[in-house]
């Protein structure tokens, strides 16, 4: 008998320390794997001793950042709902998110196939690289749209597995699709010789192996249950709501973007110095996002699955103790920065005005973990729980007062204040959604 299959759907259920590392443990490790596979890249890319390729891929990367963020969503959205379904002892239903989600990223990932050129145009204009690095950048985004259908219909595969809180087949899919990626950039890229194309396709073909495994594990465990007609798995009303979920967690994830991308400007404008040193000590803050996302995903496994139960003494536990191991790991990861920044900077840089600089803001960056933890937990428990709009409406508040702060605070503080302002944004973000969460908490398990 498969595995999930066993484990208990029941309404009661007891949240322990071990339920929570069993799938923040996995995941953590999962997402680690997406910067070492950003280095491979590079590395290989590096070799031909070309900065406009190195350029190109570096560009086209921060193209696909954008264009996948947009849709992590279909990740999110499949975990909460059905962890939900998972809860209340659905089998049915979790199948029908699914199908739901799958047909959302199928053609989601058409329609970015088809409009490949213009994404790749729209790139090149934004970035206004010189030519050569335009070129690079063209040849590497049109191809990598290629695994567009496979990318987001993995994200509801994996959406999947972690919405039942297996998440030992969300790593071993995320090491296969990774690995596979790294092996055959490696292959097509040096030993083929065809550079930043041969990324590319490396990157495509692991997508690709992935969705098809992935795919074989799901479709093999659906088999097993009873036969479910295309009206149940697609009727109006939940295709609405899952379609209403997605667009406030895209909307949540572009203001979220923005205000990256907005500390990003203001750092600019304090002169080329300041921008590379934050560019730097933000490496610092997005390792450990690694971690605490693990914690997070946690969150939305065992909220979610505590709101389909309708069983309160679980959703409380799942809270308490993910924010307690959320911020526990922020506060080691907090301490470690402090003691060893200053030495893992000098291995990111080697100029000396910018190991100075970023010493001055290194514990600015240093308490970043413990100002976000608070924020990574909530976003969990929202996207588990399904409480989208209110995650939304919090966002939006919060970049309304990072903005605020930002420029009030850079007026006076110069990258000080960018600093601030940034611990603020965090801060504001896990404590409106905190408040939030005390108010939906009572209606839900009324």
């Amino acid at each position: 008998m498969d595995q999930a299959s066993t484990v208990s759907t029941s309404k009661a259920f007891e949240v322990t320390n071990r339920h929570i590392l069993a799938i923040a443990l996995p995941m953590t490790l999962a997402y680690l794997t997406t910067p070492l596979l950003g280095l491979v890249d590079t590395a290989v890319v590096g070799r031909f001793g070309d900065a406009a390729l190195l350029g190109g891929l570096a560009a086209g990367a921060i193209v696909f950042d954008v264009v996948f963020t947009s849709f992590n969503f279909l990740r999110s959205g499949t975990t909460g709902l059905v962890a939900q379904a998972f809860g209340r002892g659905d089998a049915l239903e979790e199948r029908a998110v699914f199908w739901r989600a799958f047909a959302i990223a199928a053609v989601s990932g058409l329609v970015l196939v088809m409009l490949a050129p213009l994404i790749a145009a729209a790139g090149e204009w934004f970035m206004d690289a010189e030519p050569r690095v335009s070129q690079a950048m063209d040849a590497y985004i049109r191809i990598r749209l290629l695994s567009a259908p496979a990318s987001l219909i993995n994200y509801a595969v994996l959406g999947y597995f972690l919405g039942r809180g297996e998440a030992g087949r969300g790593l071993l899919l995320q090491l296969l699709l990774n690995g596979v990626n790294i092996v055959l950039s490696i292959w097509f890229g040096l030993h083929l010789g065809w550079g930043i194309e041969g990324v590319a396709w490396g990157t495509v073909c692991g997508e690709v192996v992935a969705v098809v495994i992935g795919l074989a594990v799901v479709v093999r465990r659906f088999r097993r249950l009873p036969r479910m007609s295309r009206q149940q798995a697609f009727n109006t009303a939940a295709m609405r709501r899952l379609l209403s979920l997605n667009g406030d967690i895209m909307i949540r994830s572009f203001v979220l973007m923005g205000a990256f991308t907005l500390f990003t400007r203001q750092g600019a404008q304090l002169g080329t110095l300041t921008l590379a040193a934050n560019a730097v000590l933000m490496h610092f803050f997005m390792v450990t996002s690694y971690f605490l996302d693990g914690f997070a995903t946690a969150a939305e496994q065992l909220a979610g699955r505590a709101v389909g139960a309708r069983y309160k003494p679980a959703f409380t536990r799942a809270v308490l103790l993910t924010s307690v191991w959320g911020f526990v790991v922020a506060g080691v990861s907090s301490a470690a920065v402090m003691i060893f920044g200053d030495r893992i900077v000098a291995v990111l840089t080697t100029s000396g005005d910018v190991q100075a600089q970023a010493a001055l803001y290194l514990p600015w960056a240093a308490l970043t973990a413990v100002s976000g933890v608070l924020a990574f937990q909530m976003d969990g428990v929202f996207i588990g729980a399904t409480w989208s709009r209110d995650m939304r409406n919090m966002m939006l508040l919060s970049f309304a007062i990072f903005v605020a702060s930002l420029l009030l605070l850079g007026y006076y503080l110069g990258n000080h204040g960018l600093w601030a302002a940034l611990h603020i944004f965090l801060i504001a973000r896990g404590i409106s959604l905190a408040a939030a969460m005390s108010r939906r908490v009572g209606r839900t398990f009324a």
